[in-house]
């Protein structure tokens, strides 16, 4: 149960609330922890008290009669010297081996207060201090600098302090973590490390120009989500500046009271613009907020104001039939019945159902970010009625088509392959010939980056390890509460 304790001799075992177990060193030579010489020559014996990991749920104390030794060597700067047991003492240390594994790994995980309280529950305890101190003394693995490394930037106090994290871009290791993000930090640091060829980064210009300016020959690659992330940007923007072609695309509108009162509101607000009133003027004659007043001057149609609320499924949507066939019945006696069909949800839900016209409208009407999204996924993860939907918005106008080839053509050039690199000189020149303004924006910022973007869309590489990587710092800056300063940080980060 013990096989630490094979190489001395136990010479008793007691346990109370504490499981102690009284042993001693056997005699022969030992080992001299200053010269390596070997010596058997006996000065004295002293208890040493170690603490073990925990056994039957109860903390476990080693006494240990140990032997301290005349060291042999006259050119050795020890007189004498503490005998060590293999995988049960360590100099210096209260803890066996085992145990302080268990000690190390709390701290990495958890740091501070947490780690200590964890300790606690394993019947070892610790102040948040000792956690720390243990956590600071252990030493971070030397790390092989890699081919290919993955740059990017983290928020030690976000919009103000900024760190950078190094990792290896093929196995998600962590190289290193550089007290800022300013080039000449990254360039130094690329510069001491020559076996970099490939580099992964976001669209940074800071770390692009860190890279050119530490070694011209290094591949610098270009992250293929933020890529995607810009062309969704662009869409999004496009299909906003379309919407008076799409506007009426979609399921219907709901009618009703608020319906009628937007559409009242846009006229008179029009009005107003049109007699060539301000939108401050018309807020104050009105009696409308100021921006409500520019959301209603922003559309050409009342139709893009008109929303039917979306709402989540409740305990009322098996019994709307009951509803819909006599629409009129008293609440009070809807309620009676439904409660006999077996309807478990309280009085109070079915009357908020009611009052929300919760029974007359199902769907929202098209938003720009949703019929976007409808563009920018792929159609065969689409429902059925989706995918009509989304062929509706492809054909509402011709700069609505030409923008959705453009979107599948650009996806497929996301799939790294040789070949790539012309057909995006291709698909930027379709671009720019289409009356698409935001898309063109899009293009130029690539052609800005086009050896990054090139590099992207032909070699396997990416940078999403990295992005990976800094959702983990901040899970550890969380775990933290943000308290922590760089070198516990870099600490944890290089050690997890």
């Amino acid at each position: 149960m013990l096989p630490q304790l094979g190489s001395v001799v136990v010479e008793s075992v007691t346990a109370d609330a504490v499981v102690v177990v009284t042993a001693h060193t056997r005699d022969g030579p030992a080992v001299c922890s200053g010269c390596g010489a070997v010596s058997d020559w006996e000065h004295s014996r002293y208890v040493r008290h170690v603490a073990d990991e925990a056994v039957g749920g109860r903390p476990l104390r080693i006494d240990l009669s140990v032997r301290r030794l005349y060291c042999e060597n006259p050119g050795c700067a020890k007189t004498t010297f503490a005998e060590q047991v293999e995988g049960l003492t360590v100099r210096y240390q209260l803890r066996t081996p085992a145990l302080q594994r268990v000690v190390d790994a709390v701290a990495v995980a958890l740091a501070g207060s947490a780690g200590a309280r964890l300790l606690g529950v394993l019947h070892h305890a610790l102040t948040w201090a000792s956690v720390l101190n243990c956590l600071m003394r252990m030493t971070v693995p030397d790390r092989v600098v890699p081919r290919v490394a993955g740059i990017d930037e983290f928020a030690l106090r976000r919009g103000h302090r900024y760190a950078t994290i190094i990792i290896d871009a093929e196995n998600g290791t962590r190289i290193d973590v550089l007290p800022d993000r300013r080039k000449e930090t990254a360039t130094a640091w690329l510069r001491d490390s020559p076996q970099i060829e490939i580099v992964c980064r976001d669209g940074s210009g800071s770390f692009a120009q860190a890279v050119t300016e530490a070694n011209p020959a290094i591949v610098q690659v270009a992250d293929r989500w933020h890529l995607w992330h810009g062309l969704a940007e662009a869409v999004r923007s496009e299909v906003g500046a379309h919407s008076g072609c799409w506007a009426k695309v979609g399921p219907p509108l709901r009618e009703g009271k608020r319906a009628a009162t937007t559409r009242e509101r846009w006229q008179q607000v029009h009005e107003l613009l049109d007699a060539g009133v301000g939108l401050l003027d018309c807020a104050r004659r009105l009696g409308l907020a100021l921006n409500t007043v520019k959301r209603y001057a922003r559309h050409a149609q009342p139709e893009r104001l008109v929303r039917a609320p979306q709402y989540r499924p409740t305990l009322v949507d098996p019994y709307r039939e009951r509803r819909a066939n006599d629409p009129a019945v008293p609440v009070t006696h809807l309620l009676r019945e439904i409660r006999e069909m077996g309807y478990t949800g309280s009085a109070n839900l079915l009357v908020r159902y009611i009052t929300q016209g919760r029974v007359e409208a199902d769907h929202a009407s098209l938003s720009r970010r949703r019929a976007a999204g409808l563009l920018l996924t792929d159609p065969e993860n689409l429902r059925e009625d989706q995918r009509t939907l989304r062929d509706q918005l492809a054909g509402a106008c011709p700069e609505m088509t030409t923008l959705t080839t453009l979107i599948v053509d650009c996806a497929d050039l996301l799939a790294p392959a040789e070949g790539n690199a012309s057909k995006l000189t291709q698909w930027i020149t379709r671009a720019r010939a289409a009356d698409l303004p935001f898309l063109d924006s899009y293009t130029t910022g690539l052609e800005r980056d086009r050896d990054a973007v090139d590099a992207a869309l032909t070699l396997p590489y990416h940078n999403g390890r990295t992005e990976g990587v800094n959702h983990k710092i901040k899970l550890i800056k969380r775990q933290m509460y943000g308290r922590a300063k760089l070198p516990l940080l870099r600490q944890r980060i290089l050690l997890n």
